[in-house]
Parts: C-alpha cells; sequence; structure tokens
C-alpha cells in the first residue's frame, strides 16, 4: 500500500498517512516506513490501539530484533511481566498513581533529561516505539531534538575536534547528576557503555551527534573538561529551531531513530493524573557482539 508522509516539523518529524499497523506485513510498506524513517527520523502513526502483545508484534516485524535490556535493573520493578516492554507510566504494581516520594518516581523524573534510549547498553538501542494507552487531560508532551541537523550546523572545527572521540554512557550517572542514590548492587548493574560521538547512516550518508544526558565522560580527556564538551554540544543540539514537541492524542504510536535523534519528557502534574505510554525499544537486527569496546552495531558507522 502507498504511504505518505506529511512535514511536522520545518527539519524533521512526520505524520505517516492513515495506515493500521497490526495488519502491515509486507515488506514493501515496511521499507517505505523505513524510507521515511530515514528521512524524518520521528515518524507520527495516528489511532494505533495496540495491546502489548501486538506492539511486540509489529516492533519485530519493523526491525527483527527487541531491547530487552532497557535499563532500570533492580532499581524498578516491570510491572509489565515483559522485559521488552518499557513501562513509561506513572503508576505503581497495583495500578495507582505512584506518591511524589515512590523511589520509582523519583528515578523515572530523569526522563525530563534530553537523552537517547539505552545508549548505556552494548548495544545501544535503535528504533523506540511509544504507545499511548491513557492520555492524561493536560498536556505531557515528548520533544524530539535532530542530531543530524544538531551536527550538520557546528562549525568545522568542533566538527574535528569530535570527529574521533568516544564517551562513557551511564544510566546511574544521568540520575545522579539529580540525586538519585543508589545501592552498590544497582551501580554494578547499571555499568554503562562506550560509543562514539559521531555516527553516519550508511543508507543516507548523513551524520549525527550521538550525546544523551547519560555521558559520564569522553573518553581519554580529562573529566572536568570532557563535561564540558558534553555540555556545550547538548546545549547547541536542543536550541529551539531543532526541537519538535510532540501533543500526545488517543492512539498515537510515535516512533523515533535513537542514533538521529534526543528526546525528553515535559513535566506534568503526574501525582494527580494517569499517563501511560507502553514502550519498545530495537536492535539492528545485524549486530555482532564487540570486544566491549562499545562499538555500535555495524549498519551504523563512523
Amino acid at each position: 500500500m502507498p504511504v505518505t508522509f506529511r512535514k511536522l516539523h520545518p527539519l524533521f518529524a512526520a505524520e505517516v498517512s492513515p495506515i493500521d499497523l497490526r495488519k502491515v506485513n509486507d515488506r514493501a510498506t515496511l521499507l517505505q516506513l523505513r524510507d521515511g524513517m530515514d528521512e524524518y527520523g520521528v515518524l507520527v502513526f495516528r489511532n494505533q490501539p495496540f495491546t502489548d502483545a501486538e506492539q511486540l508484534d509489529f516492533a519485530q516485524r519493523w526491525d527483527g530484533e527487541l531491547h530487552a535490556k532497557l535499563g532500570s535493573g533492580s532499581v524498578a520493578k516491570n510491572r509489565l511481566g515483559n522485559p521488552a516492554l518499557g513501562d513509561t507510566s506513572n503508576l505503581n504494581p497495583a495500578g495507582k498513581i505512584r506518591d511524589r516520594e515512590d523511589r520509582h518516581r523519583l528515578y523515572s523524573l530523569a526522563n525530563r533529561l534530553w537523552h537517547t534510549d539505552a545508549s548505556f547498553r552494548e548495544p545501544a538501542g535503535r528504533y523506540s516505539m511509544l504507545s499511548t494507552r491513557i492520555v492524561p487531560p493536560v498536556r505531557a508532551d515528548t520533544q524530539f531534538a535532530d542530531m543530524r541537523v544538531a551536527y550538520d550546523t557546528l562549525d568545522a572545527e568542533t566538527k574535528a575536534l569530535i570527529e574521533n572521540l568516544k564517551a562513557h554512557h551511564s544510566i546511574a550517572y544521568s540520575r545522579q547528576t539529580l540525586g538519585f542514590e543508589f545501592s552498590e548492587k544497582e551501580l554494578d548493574e547499571l555499568r554503562g557503555a562506550i560509543h562514539p560521538l559521531v555516527l553516519t547512516n550508511p543508507r543516507t550518508r548523513r551524520r549525527a551527534l550521538y550525546i544523551a544526558s547519560h555521558i559520564s565522560r569522553i573518553i581519554d580527556w580529562p573529566l572536568p573538561e570532557g563535561r564540558l564538551l558534553k555540555n556545550d554540544l547538548m546545549a547547541h543540539a536542543t536550541q529551539p529551531q531543532f526541537v519538535y514537541s510532540h501533543e500526545w492524542q488517543d492512539g498515537d504510536l510515535v516512533v523515533w531513530d535513537n542514533l538521529a535523534t534526543m528526546h525528553r519528557a515535559t513535566p506534568f502534574e503526574d501525582t494527580k493524573y494517569v499517563r501511560e505510554l507502553v514502550r519498545v525499544t530495537t536492535l539492528d537486527i545485524d549486530y555482532t557482539p564487540t570486544d566491549g569496546s562499545g562499538v555500535l552495531p555495524n549498519s551504523v558507522t563512523v
């Protein structure tokens, strides 16, 4: 079936023409969607009433391999019963809104920091698919930043500086910056991973910054100097003209490429209103584990 895209932002992000993803099985349509992802980085699908099982099934048809190590280790138990399903709700295991001091809630507050999903893992996450279950009656947007345009608009000196640099990504570090405290066992589970600062999409040849609040240090640089560089790159990449804000509607599915974008949640009264979304994140199907150097899947080169 033909697929069309309506741009939602001057630089990236697009809404896909009406389609029932639960019934998309043909390779031609899936390739059209992947082509759209290469061009726009973020795709919005309306009226997708997924069950958890249907969302998992579509994600596997889209990219074949699912990420089952999304982040929290023993910090927060997965109430959805499947490690490939990411619970981005504000609900506790009993289905009630979490209290203000709930440890899982405090841990999840770091989702308001700019990040890419599972960059602290090896292999890292590729495509994330976030599906609505309950949308609150107030704005609770997710914002996206185009890291390809962020790279393109760097000056030549900065591009040369970061060309061969690598960074350590740690979900523990990003949460510690907000004052969240971990046990020794939890820190041992969340050691992080090393990835390049610049990536190239082999299909489009577009380059992108690969940065996130998870970056704890630049490899082989003095710690303070590396963190200053990271802060400068983050500030550059999240300028308002590079950002698309998605206002959620019932039935939305938003898919994005973690190797071309960053994202963050925006605050709302999360101790008053229920917000329930479910995320599935994929891996590149051709990924081959490395010797521990943190090299990204082989469909992404530096």
